[in-house]
């Protein structure tokens, strides 16, 4: 008798078979699930932005070139992210639709700039615009603070709008303008056809009657699949944290902030060149002094640093001192927010990603608190 034990059955292996169709099954599952979530999203997406997403907030004046449109409450695309935009009856960014009165007896600051000033990418209660009328609503002696700064202003919209709103009978009693570094580029190359100086009529392109481009492109994606672009962007910033790359580039590039290193690149600056973008934006800056000064209006002008200055240690920028030799018999005050912002960074390793967009060159709702708390002590004393 064998001591051997008796054959076991062979049991059949079932995995090679059914692989196949676990496989395809998984794979129609998460199809169909990513589906559902893509719809959902679309429907979310519609549901939150309705008709505003077809209206475009930043419109053309034959004033002072563009602006925001009055009264819009609704969502504005900028970079990779979409944000809540709403303007009062002025064409203001503003907290809510309202109607602001042109006279009022409370203290009214008028706040002008560019993008910086409008904020933009954040939504009116993260900026310093924002921050500023809370604080100055909760005084016994209240003050308001309107903001209308829009993106790609420079120095002859600053005076074009702000006379085109004295002359329609608004009342403030001081202007803080924040100043931006692109301010000479965009005199060098642009809105030649509202200057009132006929010299530079010679390089208006727009033709008489036209509108030009919106300034800020819809995104149909960003304004769509809400959710869905809000994952891709934080999976993004993940990755980048994980590479290390999240400022990659603003150590070196220059181009953005041209004018104020050694060398810029001349084709930015066509057709005045770099000195005929200061020249010009002296000229106009001077034109809004005397207008203000000719009301008993003050002016304070304001200067901010880019991410770019910042990675490059431009402390002394020849922005800095283009201003701050402009101002001793034009403004009020001059405020230098440089030293604020380069002390933050050297306190933070991480300062790009905390105080700007992530990027993008604009403050973050961090380094629009930042902004806040130092013109507070200029501004609300």
């Amino acid at each position: 008798m064998s001591d051997r034990p008796a054959p076991q059955p062979r049991r059949r292996s079932f995995a090679p078979h059914f692989a196949p169709r676990r496989l395809l099954i998984n794979s129609a599952m998460s199809l169909y699930c990513l589906a559902l979530f893509l719809m959902f999203d679309f429907a979310y997406s519609a549901y939150t932005t309705g008709q505003e997403r077809e209206r475009n907030p930043r419109i053309y004046d034959p004033v002072y070139d563009h602006g925001l449109v009055p009264n819009f409450d609704g969502y504005d695309v900028w970079g990779e992210g979409r944000y809540r935009l709403i303007t009062d009856n002025l064409g203001f960014k503003d907290g809510a639709v309202r109607d602001v009165p042109l006279q009022t007896s409370r203290r009214r600051i008028l706040l002008m700039g560019d993008s910086f000033a409008e904020a933009i990418g954040q939504p009116f209660e993260n900026s310093f615009a924002g921050l500023l009328q809370k604080a100055g609503e909760a005084r016994a002696d209240k003050i308001d603070f309107l903001d209308a700064g829009v993106a790609s202003y420079s120095p002859v919209i600053y005076y074009k709008k702000t006379k085109y709103l004295l002359d329609r009978g608004l009342k403030f009693d001081e202007v803080v303008l924040l100043s931006d570094s692109s301010d000479v580029e965009d005199e060098a190359t642009s809105y030649f056809c509202i200057d009132d100086d006929p010299k530079y009529h010679q390089f208006c392109t727009t033709p008489a009657g036209s509108v030009p481009p919106p300034a800020i492109k819809r995104d149909f994606f960003i304004d769509h699949f809400v959710v869905t672009n809000r994952l891709r962007v934080l999976a993004k910033r993940w990755f980048q944290t994980a590479l290390g790359n999240k400022r990659r580039g603003i150590e070196t590039d220059h181009n953005r902030i041209g004018w104020t290193t050694p060398n810029p690149d001349p084709a930015r600056y066509r057709p005045l060149g770099v000195d005929g973008g200061i020249a010009r934006s002296l000229e106009n800056m001077g034109k809004l002094s005397d207008l203000l000064a000719s009301r008993g209006i003050p002016l304070t002008i304001v200067v901010y640093p880019w991410a770019q200055q910042i990675a490059q240690n431009d402390r002394d920028s020849r922005q800095v001192r283009l201003w701050r030799d402009f101002c001793p018999t034009r403004c009020k005050a001059f405020i230098d927010l440089f030293p604020v912002f380069f002390a933050a960074a050297d306190r933070d390793k991480d300062w790009y990603e905390h105080l700007y967009i992530v990027g993008d060159d604009h403050f973050s709702a961090a380094g629009n608190r930042v902004m806040f708390e130092e013109l507070t002590k200029r501004l609300l004393r």
